[in-house]
């Protein structure tokens, strides 16, 4: 599994203290909702993305190793997998998520290993 990916990438332009909540995210091949909540806790920073009605109102766990960019001026996050990876991402539990290593273990899976 890719270690790397509960952290945001040095060339991704987060920095610390950032108010990434109501910033748009977008996947490689077009948006997929806004920030409705994040963590840039060492080794299990993380977006939790509300995808409105694109998935039916889900929200999706998204890594911040997979963040490719950030910018700050039009409030857009750029990450870099496709919006069908995204949709296909084990579901977000928000009981699970914080707290439950088997969760991230999953999740960081499916992003981290190779497999999207």
């Amino acid at each position: 599994m890719n270690e790397h990916i509960w952290g945001y990438q040095p060339s991704s332009g987060y920095s610390t203290g950032i108010d990434l909540i109501g910033y748009k995210v977008e996947a490689t091949d077009g948006g997929i909702g806004k920030v409705d909540k994040h963590s840039d806790e060492v080794g299990s920073a993380y977006l939790v993305v509300d995808t409105g009605v694109w998935i039916f109102g889900k929200h999706v766990l998204i890594p911040a190793g997979t963040v490719r960019r950030i910018d700050t001026e039009s409030r857009t996050i750029h990450v870099d997998r496709t919006k069908a990876q995204i949709k296909d991402a084990p579901e977000f539990d928000k009981d699970k998520h914080i707290g439950d290593a088997g969760y991230h273990d999953r999740i960081g899976g499916y992003y981290g290993d190779g497999r999207v």
